[in-house]
């Protein structure tokens, strides 16, 4: 059951006949008309569960442009953002194609198809965007810096391959959602 949820709750059909529902309450779990299509939605579910919950051990994505990676470029992390569109302000001025690592790392080529998986209003590489980097919570004055994490972790390129891992699992996870049948709803959940 529970991955016949997951995957019910990753199908556009179902996002988007739900939004009102899912915006204001718990999300209602409807019974799919037929076996062939609950087992769909469980396998897909059983996929994106295990992409969503070992994303650290996914190959990073290999398509993009690592600009300005040398043997002694430094890795460490201040705020990473998105290229610039000239001529454009605000979202629009984004050139989510393009990740401003550091001030020597570049990450270019990135397919815009990884920002279609959306997790509370954003894409998941927005939120790799937003939080990696260093930040200090004003009233304690705790750092929060994934460079320590990095560290910790013994993997200097963590952040880096965050980013990359970030990116496949983006890519994955829309693939399985586009493989997913219609949502037909049983007659008597209607």
């Amino acid at each position: 059951m529970f991955y016949y949820i997951y995957g019910l709750l990753h199908s556009t059909d179902y996002r988007t006949t739900y939004a009102n529902n899912l915006q204001k309450e718990l999300p209602r779990i409807p019974r799919v008309a037929t076996w062939d299509d609950f087992k769909a939605f469980m396998e897909a579910g059983r996929k994106l569960a295990k992409l969503h919950v070992g994303y650290e051990q996914v190959t990073p994505y290999q398509g993009c442009k690592i600009l300005g990676l040398t043997p002694n470029v430094s890795k460490r992390v201040i705020k990473l953002s998105y290229g610039k569109n000239a001529g454009k302000k605000g979202n629009a001025a984004k050139d989510k194609t393009t990740i401003l690592y550091n001030d020597s790392i570049t990450i270019t080529d990135i397919p815009l198809e990884a920002q279609e998986y959306v997790i509370n209003r954003k894409s998941a590489l927005d939120w790799v965007v937003e939080r990696c980097g260093i930040s200090i919570d004003k009233d304690s004055r705790i750092a929060n810096d994934y460079n320590a994490f990095a560290q910790e972790m013994g993997d200097e390129d963590y952040i880096l391959n965050l980013i990359l891992r970030v990116i496949t699992v983006s890519l994955e996870t829309m693939q399985i959602v586009k493989e997913l049948p219609t949502l037909t709803i049983h007659p008597l959940d209607r």
